[in-house]
């Protein structure tokens, strides 16, 4: 049996699975083309992805092989990524899913609004929704007092201040060594109206499914301004819970046409264009399980928390005993 090691992505430390046992011959390696070093005993020593089950040289946790932002593979010598103008790198199937400008990501807002509303949960005022860079949205942050951000490298947040945003007007277009070039971007003047003045996504987030969850996490944290204030356990947890619940929703709306047409009547429902692609479906079972095996307190505890207060107690009586309580129903 031939030990391939393939493109495979990166997870916190300690999600990596380490194999070292087995008596495979030497091969090279689908990432850099190189033969996998032996270490003793004729065996071989590689890592592989809990997900995508793809294997590497252990070398390429340290010599800055590119990793895809979304999917989270390796680059490989037979398909390169592509480079946005703040450096980060997609793949080229994440790149065929990618949202790069503000306009363009306005439908999935309004299928998360209507998502909300089937829960009871409409928010009256409208937030703008923008699609920023990654420096425009780390001078928020600077200038955001009470700025709520999720994930490990941050990719969005809920502004509450009046501030003047750089937002993307304009997708990028193709430049030599497949990087990303004339992104054109424009000052937007935020005005408060509400508490939350506008919530920021990280341009060129791939898949339907990743934005929703993201958009549905900083959507879930408007409507919950002005509520007793929630520790971190309880707030991440249950906007994971939302997270996952979308999730679902999109995979099985996508995977059928007549229940994607059907479910303009469920909470869960969006209006998907049509079926999805099997590499979407793969990315979507991706995030689910990022969400599953988070280790984190606030985020992996959180959630296993909050979905056995829903599984028990069911989403709207747990979202009301938060809201009393700021605690999940026992």
């Amino acid at each position: 049996m031939t030990a391939v090691a393939t493109a495979c992505g990166y997870m916190r430390e300690g999600e990596w699975h380490r194999v070292a046992a087995w008596t495979w011959r030497r091969s090279r390696e689908g990432g850099c083309g190189k033969e996998i070093p032996q270490i003793t005993d004729g065996r071989i020593e590689y890592r592989t992805h809990p997900f995508w089950e793809q294997k590497y040289c252990p070398i390429h946790e340290r010599d800055g092989t590119p990793r895809c932002c979304s999917c989270e593979r390796m680059e490989s010598r037979d398909a390169k990524y592509v480079t946005l103008d703040d450096g980060r790198k997609l793949c080229l199937e994440c790149l065929n899913f990618s949202i790069m400008d503000t306009t363009e990501c306005q439908p999935l807002y309004l299928d998360i609004q209507e998502f909300y509303e089937g829960l009871n949960m409409k928010v009256e005022q409208p937030i703008p929704l923008l699609l920023v860079e990654r420096q425009a949205l780390n001078e928020a942050m600077e200038g955001e007092k009470n700025g709520t951000h999720h994930l490990p490298e941050t990719r969005g947040l809920c502004l509450s201040e009046e501030q003047i945003i750089r937002t993307v007007l304009k997708r990028p277009i193709m430049g030599p060594g497949n990087r990303l070039i004339d992104l054109k971007t424009g000052p937007h003047r935020l005005v408060r109206r509400c508490e939350v003045t506008a919530i920021l996504i990280l341009y060129g987030l791939p898949s339907d499914m990743e934005r929703s969850k993201l958009i549905l996490v900083l959507y879930f944290l408007a409507f919950f301004t002005g509520y007793r204030s929630l520790n971190p356990e309880v707030e991440e947890g249950i906007c994971q819970v939302l997270g996952h619940m979308w999730l679902d929703s999109e995979i099985i709306s996508g995977a059928s046409t007549s229940i994607a047409s059907s479910s303009s009547s469920s909470p869960t429902g969006s209006a998907k264009k049509g079926p999805q692609t099997v590499t979407e479906r793969k990315l979507g079972d991706f995030f689910k399980h990022q969400i599953e095996s988070d280790s984190s307190p606030a985020y992996g505890d959180g959630f296993r928390a909050a979905n056995r207060a829903v599984d028990q107690h069911g989403l709207r009586r747990t979202l009301d005993h938060m809201r009393l309580t700021g605690a999940f129903p026992h």
